[in-house]
């Protein structure tokens, strides 16, 4: 049975373009087995929000069926109230383990690294246990998307370690409003760069043993504010 416990609609699109700017993130469980009521992941996630100061713009509850996780994940997305999407449950490799498959053809890019990440982060409480534990992260209509796991620990480690340091950061440039300045630009050319005199050289001088080094890029990371 589907359940849904959401607000109306916002009338405009939330304003995040500053470092501290409030997310409004809507959080959907994918279980049959669990509630609103009784769902321990989605009560960190919350939680964990609350306490970054960001915004629970709906929470509602689907079970592992394909298509209508599909259906509500679309909804929730297309929200002008919701800056950022978060499922949890679902994600494992029992056969209804749907919601991988259902949210990753909605995705127009898919954020890879957050996968390979989680799983290092998980590997060193669970070990090798995290070969079942699936993720996926993308962006969808220029809203962020995370599908964590269902189990409480998994969940708490992806929206603290991972997700709350970086979507106010994804969320900007997911709408094109990000800087070069806001974080790693990994499409800029820093092969050469103008002296003044007409001819291009190493953007950074040589360090003294024939190679030259390598420009710095590293900008500090933005977040909302993790636990």
């Amino acid at each position: 049975m589907n359940e849904t416990n959401a607000g109306p609609d916002a009338a405009e699109t939330s304003d995040v373009g500053e470092d501290d700017a409030r997310l409004g993130v809507a959080v959907v469980t994918i279980a049959s087995s669990r509630t609103l009521e009784t769902d321990a992941a989605g009560e960190v996630i919350e939680t964990a929000l609350g306490e970054s100061d960001n915004e629970i713009t709906t929470r509602e509850h689907v079970g592992p069926d394909h298509d209508r996780v599909q259906s509500i994940v679309l909804r929730v997305i297309e929200r002008d109230d919701v800056d950022v999407v978060v499922t949890a449950g679902a994600t494992s490799v029992e056969p209804d383990d749907v919601a991988i498959e259902a949210i990753e053809p909605l995705l127009d890019k898919e954020l890879t690294a957050f996968s390979e990440l989680f799983t290092i982060l998980a590997h060193e409480s669970v070990g090798t246990q995290v070969v079942a534990a699936r993720t996926l992260a993308g962006v969808a209509e220029g809203t962020p998307v995370f599908c964590l796991p269902g189990n409480a620990e998994a969940a708490e480690l992806g929206i603290d370690d991972i997700i709350l340091p970086e979507a106010s950061h994804l969320v900007s440039l997911s709408r094109g409003n990000g800087d070069v300045g806001d974080g790693i630009d990994v499409d800029a050319d820093v092969s050469s760069s103008d002296d003044g005199s007409g001819e291009t050289g190493p953007s950074s001088p040589d360090d003294g043993n024939g190679e030259s080094g390598s420009r710095n890029a590293g900008a500090n990371r933005r977040g909302s504010g993790g636990r």
